[in-house]
């Protein structure tokens, strides 16, 4: 078998160097149901997001956002929250976590977060428990966004697609209430 050419080669092994530079939009999540966030969160509160800033912890840049809570559902109470998404930039240096939300500042949100053994807060299954209020009306709409990112089953490890999930505010008040009176962590969507 003859060996290609050599422009062919060099082609060849800038594609190689790039794939293993590059880094991959891609991200793999596990399918939490909206009553397995609800049981394993530590935390759920309804808020408005008055500031961010971002920091290393180790290797991995954090944004650090700031919430007013306005409401809380579980978990102890508090006029504000901290919660970190992986990803942002300090002093020139920028990281990107794929299916990492931004918040937006003034926007409100419900948000189901978990406390992990470092002390950091996050949104649980990054994009998953996380809930966008739209403005307006006594009981507004909330929306939580269908990602795009690879989303696997827990019971057959098989892909699933991801939907958007919207209700009104009270409606997911009285699943969280709900959840919490019966404690389950059952499948139900």
């Amino acid at each position: 078998m003859r060996a290609p050419p050599a422009g062919v080669r060099l082609c060849l092994q800038v594609v190689a160097v790039l794939a293993l530079v590059l880094p991959v939009p891609c991200a793999t999540l596990e399918r939490l149901t909206l009553d397995e966030m609800i049981a394993k969160s530590t935390a759920i509160v309804r808020g408005t997001v008055t500031g961010s800033w971002a920091a290393f912890s180790g290797p991995i840049i954090y944004t650090h956002y700031t919430i007013r809570v306005t409401e809380q559902y579980k978990g102890g109470t508090a006029n504000s929250v901290e919660v970190v998404i992986p990803g942002g930039t300090v002093d020139g240096f920028r990281q990107f976590f794929s299916g990492a939300p931004v918040l937006e500042r003034g926007a409100e949100y419900v948000l189901m977060l978990w406390t992990g053994k470092s002390g950091l807060t996050q949104v649980m299954g990054l994009t998953q428990g996380l809930f966008a209020i739209q403005p307006g009306g006594s009981d507004p709409v909330v929306t939580r966004a269908a990602t795009r990112e690879l989303m696997l089953d827990r019971q057959t490890g098989q892909a699933v697609k991801d939907e958007t999930l919207t209700m009104h505010l009270s409606a997911l008040r009285s699943r969280i209430a709900s959840g919490l009176t019966l404690g389950r962590g059952s499948s139900a969507k």
